[in-house]
């Protein structure tokens, strides 16, 4: 299902874990047709509720009933694809949203490179258990075939999309339906030669998906494949037009040391230079920006702490753990301490 005509730029919403609880109650008394409502369905409840109580899931469950039936959202009669097409700040990028097999999630044909918090994936298996349906999408990325590519661009240029606005964070969104039923087969063909898939964004998203999947295959043992419950919703670009955001840390406390012994501690594995008046928003590898007691410095990791490493071991989330969060700030495993939370850097 989709919005329906002229209501998509009311009810289209940021993922439901950019939010903060209060954000999120904020967000939807200002726009309250927008789906993080059912995405973030304690908002729907007063402040003291209990957001993982039954109730809680079975509301979302309920406003998506109850939405779709009112006419906010249309399905189209015939299996379709459907082109993305995202643009901020100037450059755009568009993906193919369609149906990701949790086979392929499962073999590894789609590539994970993120740990999942267990709090946050029990949360989204049971939205979409209970709601008995993907309410986000997972956002991959793969190398596209030379001829895709081409298709898609015609498509777009011979074809009015159903959707056009730009939304509050100043992103334009378009969408085109994809429903020649030639163009699907070769859709459909020229994927299947497609090796390797990688999950940008939506590794809780992904797993809760596949898990609720793997339940309802159990629950039903004589299931064929072909079930909705064997696929989740995903967009999927091109590698090669996505550009890399930065994503946030942020520690509630520095373990009980005084600002400047915290700071000092940087200097024995990376270079620390202050950066007075404005953000610090690092420019290559092995670089970070650090923001502690109202000032924003940068750091960059000597090279001595990486060398010889594997390629796992080189990335910067790896020597951000190794070298601040788990020997100095005491945050041994980042998926559970509630010191700890992330904020992605489209966040603005």
């Amino acid at each position: 299902v989709h919005p329906a005509e002229g209501l998509a730029s009311k009810l289209a919403a940021l993922p439901y874990d950019v939010y903060s609880r209060d954000e999120a109650r904020e967000q939807v008394k200002k726009a309250p047709e927008s789906f993080l409502a059912i995405d973030r369905p304690e908002t729907q409840f007063p402040k003291d509720q209990d957001m993982y109580a039954p109730e809680v899931y079975q509301k979302a469950h309920d406003m998506l009933e109850e939405w779709i039936k009112r006419g906010s959202f249309v399905q189209d009669q015939q299996k379709c694809y459907y082109l993305y097409e995202l643009t901020m700040d100037g450059r755009s990028q568009t993906g193919l949203v369609a149906c990701a097999s949790i086979d392929d999630y499962l073999n590894g044909v789609i590539k994970k490179h993120e740990l999942t918090r267990e709090d946050k994936e029990q949360d989204r298996i049971r939205h979409v258990d209970v709601c008995d349906a993907n309410t986000g999408p997972i956002f991959l990325a793969c190398r596209y075939p030379a001829e895709l590519l081409t298709l898609m661009e015609e498509w777009k240029n011979a074809h009015a999309p159903v959707y056009d606005f730009t939304s509050d964070d100043e992103i334009t969104h378009r969408v085109w339906v994809v429903d020649d039923e030639e163009k699907i087969r070769t859709i459909h063909s020229l994927f299947g030669g497609i090796s390797s898939i990688y999950i940008a964004d939506g590794h809780h998203r992904a797993a809760s998906a596949v898990k609720v999947g793997q339940k309802k295959r159990a629950e039903h043992p004589d299931y064929t494949g072909k079930e909705e419950f064997n696929f989740f919703l995903s967009v999927v670009f091109p590698y090669d037009q996505l550009t890399i955001l930065p994503y946030h840390r942020i520690v509630k406390d520095i373990k009980g040391m005084e600002p400047k012994a915290f700071i000092g501690s940087m200097k024995f594995n990376f270079e620390l230079m202050a950066m007075p008046g404005f953000p610090c928003k690092p420019v290559e590898k092995h670089c970070f920006g650090l923001y502690v007691d109202g000032e924003w410095f940068h750091l960059k990791a000597y090279p001595d702490i990486y060398a010889g490493k594997d390629s796992v071991g080189q990335l910067d989330v790896s020597i951000l753990q190794d070298k601040v969060l788990g020997p100095v700030l005491g945050i041994s495993d980042p998926r559970t301490d509630e010191r700890i939370r992330f904020m992605g850097g489209n966040h603005r």
